[in-house]
C-alpha cells in the first residue's frame, strides 16, 4: 500500500513534537550538570570552613561537614572592628574605582571610536602601546608615593587601576560598532557632543559598561598589592591584605607551635577567609549578569 506524501507528513509530524522535548530535556540536563560542576567548588569551601581543623586533617574536603564548628570564623572575628574596617575600606575603593574609571575610560574610548575625530589613530596607538608596555614597579612606586604624595591614602588604592588600557579598548570596539545613523540623527536634532554621549551612546552601550564595570569590581576587590606597597597605616587596610595578613600570621603560628593543640586552624581559616572575600561579590554578579545578553541596539532604527 503506498502512502500519499500528505499520509506521510501526517504520519511524521506526531514525532517530531517528543523530538523536540527529547533534545530539550537533555540540554536541560546537560545545563543543570554544567551549573553542579561550577556549584561544586563554592559548597566544598563553604564546608571546609565549618569544618574543624581535626576533620579537615584527618579526613579531608568534603560537601558536608564532618565536624561542624566555627571556629575559623571566630578566628578571623577575633578583631571585629579591623574587620568591618576593611569591609568599608573596600568597598569604598570598588565602588569609586568602579565608577570613575567607568566613566573616564568611556570618555577616552568614544571619541575614540569616531571617525570623524582627528588624532583618533596616535591615540588610539598610545592606548595600545600603554596595553603592552609600562613603566615598571619602581618608577610606579616614586610617581605614586613621591611625586603625587599618595602614600597612606586611600586614593593609592583607586588611580592606579582608574583606567585599564584594555577597558579603553573594549569599550572603543563596542562605541565603533553603533550605527552612525543614530548619531546623525541626533545631531539634526540639535544634540550636542556630552547630551549625545550621556544621552544615546551610554544608554545603548549598557551590556558592555556592565561588562567593564564587573572586571573593574573585581579588580579592585580582589587587589591586595596595593596596599602592600603604599598602605602602612592599619585604618586603611583594604579586606583583602587583611586576610592575606591573617593568613601569613597563622602560618607563623604554626611553625612556632609545639604541639597540634596549640596549632591555629590553618586550612579551615583559609576557607573561611575566602568565603569572606567573594560573600560581596556575588552580589554583583547577579545584578550585572541581565545585562551580558542584552541586545545592542534593538529596535532603535525603523526603516
Amino acid at each position: 500500500m503506498h502512502l500519499t506524501p500528505s499520509e506521510r507528513t501526517a504520519e511524521l509530524t506526531p514525532s517530531q513534537p517528543r523530538r523536540a522535548q527529547v533534545g530539550k530535556l537533555f540540554l536541560l540536563l546537560a545545563v543543570a550538570a554544567i551549573g553542579a560542576i561550577c556549584v561544586l567548588p563554592l559548597v566544598i569551601v563553604i564546608s571546609a570552613s565549618l569544618s574543624s581543623e581535626r576533620s579537615l586533617v584527618e579526613w579531608g574536603y568534603s560537601l558536608l561537614p564532618r565536624e561542624f564548628s566555627i571556629a575559623a570564623y571566630a578566628y578571623l572575628w577575633h578583631q571585629p572592628d579591623q574587620l568591618a574596617a576593611s569591609y568599608g575600606i573596600t568597598t569604598f575603593v570598588t565602588v569609586t574605582g568602579t565608577l570613575g574609571g567607568l566613566l573616564l575610560s568611556s570618555l577616552l574610548a568614544y571619541p575614540l571610536a569616531r571617525r570623524d575625530f582627528r588624532w583618533r589613530r596616535p591615540l588610539s596607538f598610545y592606548v595600545f602601546f600603554t596595553m603592552l608596555f609600562n613603566g615598571g614597579l619602581v618608577p610606579t612606586y616614586i610617581v605614586v608615593s613621591q611625586v603625587l604624595h599618595l602614600k597612606d591614602t586611600v586614593w593609592a588604592l583607586i588611580l592606579p587601576y582608574l583606567i585599564v588600557p584594555w577597558f579603553v579598548l573594549l569599550l572603543r570596539t563596542f562605541f565603533a560598532m553603533l550605527p552612525v545613523e543614530i548619531i546623525e540623527s541626533a545631531q539634526m536634532d540639535g544634540f550636542g557632543e556630552y547630551r549625545l554621549f550621556f544621552r544615546i551612546v551610554l544608554p545603548l552601550s549598557t551590556p558592555v559598561l556592565a561588562t567593564v564595570a564587573l572586571f573593574a569590581s573585581l579588580n579592585y576587590w580582589n587587589d591586595w598589592f596595593l596596599a602592600l606597597l603604599y598602605i602602612d597605616d592599619r585604618r586603611l587596610l583594604p579586606l583583602q591584605y587583611l586576610l592575606v595578613t591573617i593568613i601569613q600570621n597563622i602560618e607563623a603560628i604554626n611553625m612556632s607551635a609545639n604541639t597540634v593543640t596549640t596549632a591555629a586552624p590553618a586550612e579551615s581559616v583559609r576557607m573561611a577567609t575566602a568565603v569572606l572575600a567573594i560573600g560581596p561579590i556575588v552580589f554583583v554578579y547577579s545584578f550585572l549578569q541581565k545585562y551580558f545578553v542584552q541586545g545592542l541596539t534593538v529596535g532603535a532604527i525603523k526603516g
